[in-house]
């Protein structure tokens, strides 16, 4: 029994900030970053644009889409960020509440930018194998640009974080978008990499760090880190995708559309290429920069409105996230 994608919602901030602005900030040719960091505009969040909030809106808005009542759904998993309304908090609990699905339980998951990847395999087989499960809400919100200071060269490669709230509805059985294979690599040389110091049990809140600055991400190690993304990270894209196709029963070949993150130019352009997937097959997020684990939905939605997704197609969504996890999902349309 399979289980299908029937709802896709998405929640954009209206304020933006655009590359030019960026590089005004950051003291680096706008070239650099509209062409290098492939960064147009990018969404900021509103005053009421909070993380678990704008997981709600974009629930609301995949609900209205599927044309399902939100008593329906059995289980909420929280796919934004731990970046949210309180520190310690359980998010997934306040959307569920907030949405209507009063007889759903619900709880949070976090795999940095690859959650997406990450809770799509664990729903699907949570529902294989719990018949109590057939109708599965994933849904969350991001703003992870609150952490970006443009001033400081080390996070360059993050000047493309966004803010935004996606939302995907599965449910076992429907002959909606099937979910197939997914494959994931995680790699703990990296986990100490990119970091907010502060606020931890390490190093916990005091003035004298708020005031140096470390309550925002910094990479601790830039150019061993480089160093090791450089071996890893593309061959890590490639295997996650060729390994999740592989599970499904479909190769390279096969790919009608790439849902990836974003990420610098020539790396969107390589992964393609690798693939043998032309630029046609695929959006890239220059007007929305990165929006960490929503990249995927953002890049569905906007193929649907466009008109790129057709019956049949296979498509894959391309994930990967700081810790270091690499992820891929394949989805038959």
């Amino acid at each position: 029994m399979g289980t299908g994608i029937i709802g896709l919602g998405t929640y954009i901030p209206e304020s933006f900030i655009t590359g030019e602005e960026i590089a005004q900030q950051a003291g680096i040719p706008v070239e650099v970053v509209e062409q290098k960091m492939g960064i147009i505009k990018k969404p900021l969040p509103g005053p009421q644009d909070h993380t678990c909030e704008m997981g709600i809106r974009a629930t609301e808005a995949a609900l209205k889409r599927a044309d399902l009542p939100p008593e329906s759904i059995d289980l909420v998993i929280y796919i934004g960020e731990e970046h949210k309304e309180y520190p310690l908090w359980t998010a997934g609990i306040k959307l569920q509440q907030e949405v209507g699905a009063v007889n759903a339980w619900a709880f949070d998951v976090a795999l940095r930018c690859g959650t997406t990847i990450m809770a799509l395999k664990m729903a699907k087989n949570m529902m294989m194998a719990d018949p109590d499960i057939s109708t599965v809400l994933l849904a969350g919100g991001y703003r992870n640009s609150d952490f970006i200071r443009y001033d400081n060269p080390r996070t360059r490669f993050m000047y493309n974080l966004g803010a935004g709230g996606g939302a995907l509805l599965l449910q076992k059985g429907s002959d909606g978008h099937q979910v197939l294979s997914s494959h994931i690599i995680t790699d703990g040389s990296f986990s100490e990499d990119v970091v907010v110091v502060t606020g931890g049990t390490k190093y916990p809140i005091n003035e004298d760090r708020l005031r140096q600055g470390l309550y925002q991400l910094d990479v601790l190690d830039p150019q061993g880190m480089k160093q090791r993304l450089e071996e890893k990270s593309m061959s890590n894209f490639l295997y996650c995708v060729r390994e999740a196709l592989r599970k499904s029963g479909y190769t390279e070949s096969d790919i009608d559309y790439a849902a990836m993150i974003h990420m610098k130019r020539s790396a969107h352009n390589y992964v393609l290429a690798e693939l043998g997937v032309s630029p046609e097959r695929s959006i890239y997020l220059e007007n929305y920069g990165h929006i960490g684990q929503m990249d995927q939905i953002i890049s569905l939605v906007e193929a649907e409105k466009k008109g790129m997704l057709h019956k049949g197609d296979v498509v894959v969504l391309v994930s990967a996230g700081i810790g270091y996890a690499w992820g891929a999902t394949v989805v038959q349309w």
